[in-house]
């Protein structure tokens, strides 16, 4: 929504008699906070009395109405939520104003992302409002709720008010007195304004966070006098009746909150436990289960994983051990997606693979086939394998002659898992309750008993490979040695999905290969390279970085590669360009290398960060011959094994591209265009 404009609730859902605004912003210190307020108007713009102002002490109306909900922490900032059930709203109450305030000297220009969102009562996102820059204002109007034709609707306000809190609600009719801050800092209570028959005009009794200030000798306090007060009116203070409306300035801890169990071997509830497990059969049943459930109760990541399907975007059902015919066997595939959009049925049959057990191809066609009898529309597997392009996992027959024809798809858990991340880190579902179950979902597929690991071993060509490589007793044409590779290829993949969950960017594996060469041609290929040169290569393109990243594992020395080449600057002069080059990567590995890129076949400068930040010109190629660029690399041991554990090769390959970009990649430039020829070391001097 845009500032001023308006939306018709019941246009935007059926389930609008209760709704969740929720107001945000982040902090890019990190310790900015607000408090939220809310105010019932009548028809003439005032509040019926002190009980229509709603805030931190003063949280839920008496007929439920209202209720400010606790602060939902975001990955920058907070979150306010407020429940409004719409259906209970007095009648006279012509308008519901929805604003939030900051305390001391704090004020809204110092955060960033003001916005505000509205929820159906089944947590369906409606709408949003993104404030711009609100100003020195240290409160605003968000937003607020009105009643037009016997309809609620919803207006964009973002009005900002520079009297704070105080001034926001005088506005509305509120009596409210703020008292100066005491020599400690403390915040003062507030007190109402007199009744005109002597009596206060108080808002509902509240438990308050702090205690009423203790009067002083004299049996009053040093008060700030109301806005209504007149300057000649002086009587006797009281202590405050009501709940504070100021408060102190809070900061959260730097350090995170240490947990309340007696020791490290408690360990929180789970929605998803996992200790029951004890069976392959146990961990299937459960995976598949805890999946499909959340994907119905979390629409967006469910149409994430259906989408690549061919499924349509509508309503979704999952079902699990559903028995269907078969002849004289039923059989109870691990579950059914069936998806409603426009009368029409989208149904796709689920099996289930955990703990690194194959997939059988016996089983999956017979799914098959009776997808194809009942109409169905396809068959996912489920697995911790990663499928290759123009390589399927299970071989199956397609009846051609058949009029309905059933797709065979896969999925693996690892891009399960890097949707999950993208959603929680990064894209957000619009709703805490759903945010929390993609963190358990994520929780479950990453414990080490769940079986949903996603690809963990080289297979068993992996170890007589390595052995034939270092005696070289391996031979092209060798099966293994295409085994291997092909099992490379699925790794790569799979650190792709991890590394581009992590960064919310797209993360790709980058082949060059001419146009039209055949998948099984290309890996026999480099099934001959690897047992030519012992070595394993592949090329990734990370989003925003600026060259493709190289990660390669030397068989014969047992050591791992990950290399980025960046081109030479258009403009400047060489030596500028390697100063800058090691300024920029003051935060990296000092065993990181270095070796300047020059034209030709010839070798340029090289050496470590260590040995080149004292003197950067050491790169410049002592010659003149003409530099296009700078390769950047760091060097590991890699894991013997071929799983997954402490000592595997998998895991020694995931950290090592995740470490390079985490303390290499990320300190670069983008990467820019070449347009100008270069020049040479020897037209510059220092």
């Amino acid at each position: 929504m845009t500032k001023g404009s308006n939306a018709a609730l019941a246009a935007l859902s059926d389930n609008t008699g209760s709704v969740i605004v929720s107001l945000g912003w982040s902090s890019p210190a990190g310790d900015g906070d607000a408090d939220v307020s809310v105010l019932l108007l009548g028809p003439d713009g005032k509040v019926r009395s002190d009980a229509d102002f709603y805030f931190y002490n003063n949280p839920v109306a008496a007929d439920g109405s209202v209720h400010l909900l606790d602060k939902t922490p975001t990955e920058d900032g907070n979150e306010d939520r407020i429940s409004f059930d719409l259906t209970v709203v007095p009648p006279e109450v012509d308008r519901v104003v929805v604003a939030a305030s900051r305390y001391g000297d704090a004020h809204f220009g110092e955060l960033d992302d003001l916005r505000v969102t509205l929820s159906d009562a089944v947590g369906e996102h409606l709408l949003r409002f993104a404030i711009g820059d609100p100003g020195k204002v240290s409160a605003i109007i968000f937003g607020e709720l009105y009643r037009r034709a016997g309809e609620w609707k919803f207006r964009a306000v973002g009005q900002g008010y520079d009297s704070g809190l105080a001034g926001l609600a005088t506005d509305f009719g509120v009596d409210i007195d703020d008292e100066d801050e005491d020599e400690e800092g403390t915040a003062a209570a507030a007190t109402p304004e007199p009744a005109g028959n002597g009596e206060r005009a108080g808002l509902p009794s509240a438990p308050a966070p702090e205690p009423a200030p203790e009067p002083d000798p004299a049996g009053a306090l040093n008060a700030v006098p109301a806005p209504r007060r007149a300057a000649d009116e002086a009587r006797p203070r009281k202590p405050a009746a009501r709940p504070r409306t100021a408060k102190k300035r809070a900061t959260p801890p730097s350090a995170p909150q240490k947990s309340l169990g007696e020791n490290d071997s408690w360990r929180p509830a789970r929605l998803f436990p996992v200790s029951t497990l004890k069976s392959d059969r146990d961990r299937e049943m459960r995976a598949t289960s805890v999946l499909l459930s959340v994907m119905t109760q979390v629409p967006r990541f469910g149409r994430r994983l259906t989408a690549a399907f061919g499924a349509p975007s509508g309503r979704m059902e999952t079902f699990t051990e559903v028995t269907l015919p078969h002849g004289d066997t039923p059989r109870r595939p691990d579950g059914v997606i069936r998806i409603e959009r426009a009368g029409k049925l989208w149904t796709a049959l689920v099996e289930t693979k955990t703990n690194g057990n194959a997939l059988k191809a016996d089983q999956v066609q017979t799914y098959m086939d009776i997808a194809a009898r009942r109409g169905y529309e396809a068959v996912i597997t489920l697995s911790n394998d990663v499928a290759l392009e123009g390589s399927p996992l299970v071989d199956v027959r397609i009846d051609r002659r058949r009029k309905h024809q059933v797709a065979l798809w896969h999925l693996s858990w690892a891009e399960v898992a890097h949707q999950a991340q993208l959603l929680i880190r990064h894209e957000g579902v619009g709703n805490a309750a759903r945010t929390f179950l993609l963190q358990e979902l994520l929780h479950y597929l990453q414990h080490e008993n769940s079986g949903c690991h996603g690809f963990q071993n080289m297979g068993s060509a992996w170890v007589p490979v390595r052995n034939g490589i270092n005696d070289e007793t391996l031979c092209q044409g060798d099966p293994r040695a295409l085994e291997v590779v092909e099992n490379w290829e699925r790794l790569i993949r799979q650190v792709c999905l991890r590394l581009g969950g992590e960064l919310g960017q797209k993360v790709l594996p980058a082949q060059r290969v001419r146009r039209g060469t055949d998948h099984g041609t290309r890996r026999a290929q480099l099934a001959d390279q690897l047992c030519l040169e012992g070595r394993l290569q592949a090329q990734l393109r990370v989003e925003e970085a600026p060259g493709l990243l190289t990660v390669g594992a030397d068989l014969r020395t047992g050591r791992l590669r990950t290399s980025i080449e960046i081109p030479a600057p258009e403009q400047g002069y060489p030596l500028t360009w390697a100063k800058r080059l090691i300024r920029r990567l003051a935060e990296a590995p000092a065993d990181l290398h270095v070796e300047t890129l020059v034209e030709g076949d010839a070798q340029g400068p090289r050496g470590t960060l260590e040995r080149l930040r004292p003197e950067p010109a050491d790169l410049l190629p002592k010659n003149g011959t003409q530099i296009t660029g700078f390769r950047l690399s760091l060097l590991k041991g890699m894991g013997s094994t071929r799983g997954n554990a402490e000592s595997g090769f998998i895991r020694s390959v995931d950290d090592a591209v995740h470490r390079f970009y985490k303390t290499v990649v990320v300190h670069l430039d983008e990467p820019v265009r070449r347009r100008t020829p270069l020049p040479a070391a020897s037209d510059v001097t220092r």
